[in-house]
């Protein structure tokens, strides 16, 4: 009986050799998360902290069973470091308003130039009902199609494109002032309007800074959110509403609250994702609505699908009666 030589080109892959593989990746990840301002490679790793933290532990436990308890001891501490990046969104909530404030809705909906359904996004923002809407990646096609809106929505600024980038603002408030703005070397449009409310005039920045595809369009998106800090007007209640294109885990998001003051609407809601709706694996929360310390935010959720890659965010807040700013 002769002996089957082995063939060059066979594999032979253990499903458990697979598992460590993952488990080290998802380490590796962890520690490279922390190193986001060095790298736009780096700053990759930083957006997956709820996938590492996940898979970490499962893999732990797994090892513990198979008492393998040191390399079980590593993955569990790392699951333990990305637990604690991502449990503050889950505290915090803020106090509660003063009961004569009225209650205003906001939404963001990325619709997704080629993908979005106009039909589907009508029903999911009449069901909504926001006072402010924020679409993206508007087109000229997408303009033609949300006609409608203007029954609703009698005020508004939009600036549509044909390369993902085109950006709309829809209110129900008053408009003392829209603008178009185009902040940082992108060349991507944003806008800024001030609404007026029965309280006070609210500013509104509705932005969308492009995505870290490669050095360059990281360098572009950090620019434009180093620079929307100059936007933000300190003596009016301010909300800022856009895909992002960042997590609430890496170090330029985190600098952009720092140097804008301006607080995660996410912060007491917990992991909210977004991006990829097709993915629920690797979904990640880069759709964000962020506010100055006189609002605050009474219920915060995801939408429901408009057959976009993106879910739509809608978050409900007061403005603090004692925070009222000149309306001017």
């Amino acid at each position: 009986m002769t002996k089957k030589s082995p063939s060059f080109f066979s594999l032979s892959v253990k499903p458990w050799g697979l598992f460590m593989a993952g488990g080290v990746l998802a380490s590796v990840g962890t520690v490279f998360g922390f190193l986001g301002c060095f790298s736009w490679f780096l700053d990759l790793f930083s957006h997956f902290r709820v996938q590492y933290l996940l898979g970490l532990l499962v893999l732990g436990v797994l090892l513990l069973v198979r008492r393998r308890r040191r390399t079980a001891t590593v993955f569990l501490i790392l699951a333990l470091v990305n637990l604690a990046i991502v449990l503050p969104l889950y505290f915090g909530q803020p106090h509660k308003p003063t009961e004569s404030s009225p209650i205003l809705r906001a939404m963001l909906v990325n619709v997704n130039t080629r993908l979005g359904d106009a039909s589907r996004l009508r029903s999911v923002v009449s069901d909504a009902d926001p006072d402010i809407l924020v679409l993206e990646e508007i087109n000229s096609v997408w303009i033609s199609d949300l006609a409608w809106l203007t029954n609703s929505y009698p005020h508004s600024l939009a600036q549509p494109r044909e390369d993902n980038f085109g950006i709309g603002l829809f209110s129900k408030l008053p408009l003392a002032g829209a603008e178009v703005l185009y902040i940082g070397d992108a060349g991507v449009p944003s806008i800024l309007a001030t609404a007026r409310t029965e309280q006070t005039n609210l500013s509104v920045i509705a932005t969308h800074p492009p995505p870290p595809f490669g050095p360059e369009y990281s360098r572009w998106r950090n620019d434009q959110l180093e620079k929307l800090p100059d936007y933000v007007r300190s003596l009016l209640p301010t909300l800022l509403l856009g895909d992002l294109n960042v997590t609430p885990w890496s170090y330029h998001f985190r600098r952009l609250l720092a140097q804008t003051g301006l607080h995660d609407s996410a912060k007491g809601y917990g992991v909210q994702p977004t991006w990829p709706s097709y993915n629920p694996l690797l979904r990640i929360p880069i759709d964000h609505c962020l506010h100055s310390e006189d609002i605050v935010v009474v219920d915060r959720k995801i939408g429901e699908s408009v057959s976009s890659d993106h879910y739509p965010v809608i978050v409900d807040f007061m403005i603090e009666e004692n925070g009222e700013g000149p309306t001017r």
